[in-house]
């Protein structure tokens, strides 16, 4: 009586408390046995001669592996995500049209006085035509396109922001194309305008402001030559008019491809690439060629261009002894090419300028875009 009596008057919680014991020693127990288990069967599973599930983790069996789109290959993460496949292309050269090149060649021996670096690839399928391509001449204003990419980098990293204010100083004057110049030394400009300016109207103290926030010239040289632009190179502030900032069809063609495909700067940069790119007044050299290759009017060339299904984000250099134009197309099939061209020659000379727009119009047969496909197929 006295003691199912005490067993009454035991506080609520007792039983419980018990059960929860149990269940730890168990736990414990339990914990022991896999482990002790699966150390005997690590060596059978290393060789490959045991399978164990996916979510079963082997002491010892060191980080799990990384996950495809490591620093190494952005591109392929990104395309991991998408299920029609990576349709960016590569800066890969496969299959030359060598049609074109010999056009090219036919076009430079009638000018033989004019050095020409020429350099076309579609990036969908590998066909190239090349003309010196590696040749390094006068880059002109041209070198302002991979000097944007060496910005957009320091924007990617953290190191610069978009709209962080760029103070201009004696030193980074330039004189030539541009309007900052006129205003007083000490005048800080944004640094989404220095950009800008520097593609939309070839501002020279925008490329320089440039050139100095993204590290100056010597650290945007090693980074040119870390991309593969081997033949580009930062010698002199801009307007550098002897000539002495120097670059290649190849590497010109390079840059904007690897923007691109994707293979340099995040998703939000490459945006912000083309966007300035897009705003580049002079279209005379690379669009006019290829809109007159192309049979069309010799209007406005983007306009003409666009009601063909044609577009050109491009970005000109000209010193009077060079002249240089290179940028990427977008045809009417939605595949993609890069395209540059550089002459050096006599100061002024119209030859210069027309041969640039011959090279771009015997393009046209190579770039005129696949019929689409009947609905179904």
């Amino acid at each position: 009586m006295s003691s199912s009596r005490s067993k009454r008057n035991q506080p609520g919680w007792a039983k419980p408390m018990r059960l929860l014991l149990r269940l730890m020693l168990m736990g414990i127990g339990l914990g022991v046995v896999t482990g002790s288990a699966l150390r005997l069967l690590a060596p059978q599973v290393q060789k490959g001669q045991l399978s164990l599930p996916s979510w079963v983790v082997m002491p010892n069996s060191g980080p799990a592996p990384k996950p495809l789109g490591t620093s190494s290959s952005r591109r392929n993460d990104r395309s991991a995500n998408q299920p029609w496949g990576n349709n960016l292309g590569r800066f890969e050269t496969k299959r030359e049209v060598t049609t074109l090149s010999q056009r090219w060649r036919d076009l430079a021996a009638q000018q033989a006085d004019l050095k020409v670096s020429a350099f076309m690839l579609v990036l969908d399928d590998g066909r190239y035509a090349e003309l010196g391509a590696d040749t390094a001449l006068p880059a002109a204003s041209s070198i302002k396109t991979p000097i944007l990419l060496a910005a957009l980098e320091r924007l990617d990293a953290g190191d610069l922001h978009w709209n962080e204010p760029l103070t201009m100083t004696k030193p980074l004057v330039g004189g030539g194309a541009g309007w900052m110049a006129n205003k007083p030394v000490g005048t800080r400009f944004p640094t989404y305008e220095v950009a800008t300016e520097m593609i939309r109207i070839s501002d020279n103290t925008a490329t320089n402001l440039m050139i100095e926030r993204a590290g100056g010239k010597q650290a945007v040289n090693i980074r040119f030559n870390t991309l593969g632009l081997s033949a580009t190179k930062i010698n002199n502030w801009l307007p550098d008019l002897k000539g002495t900032n120097t670059t290649s069809a190849r590497d010109l063609a390079r840059a904007i491809a690897l923007v691109d495909t994707g293979e340099v700067l995040s998703t939000r940069s490459r945006d912000l690439f083309r966007e300035v790119m897009s705003t580049s007044r002079t279209n005379r050299l690379l669009p006019g060629g290829l809109l007159k290759g192309l049979g069309g009017e010799q209007g406005e060339p983007d306009s003409s261009l666009m009601l063909k299904g044609y577009r050109v984000y491009n970005k000109t250099g000209d010193i009077g002894i060079a002249y240089a134009d290179a940028g990427l197309i977008e045809l009417p099939d939605g595949s993609r090419a890069v395209a540059a061209f550089l002459v050096k020659g006599p100061f002024n000379d119209p030859r210069s300028t027309e041969l640039i727009r011959d090279m771009a119009a015997a393009m046209a047969p190579v770039l005129k875009a696949k019929p689409a496909p009947p609905r179904g197929q």
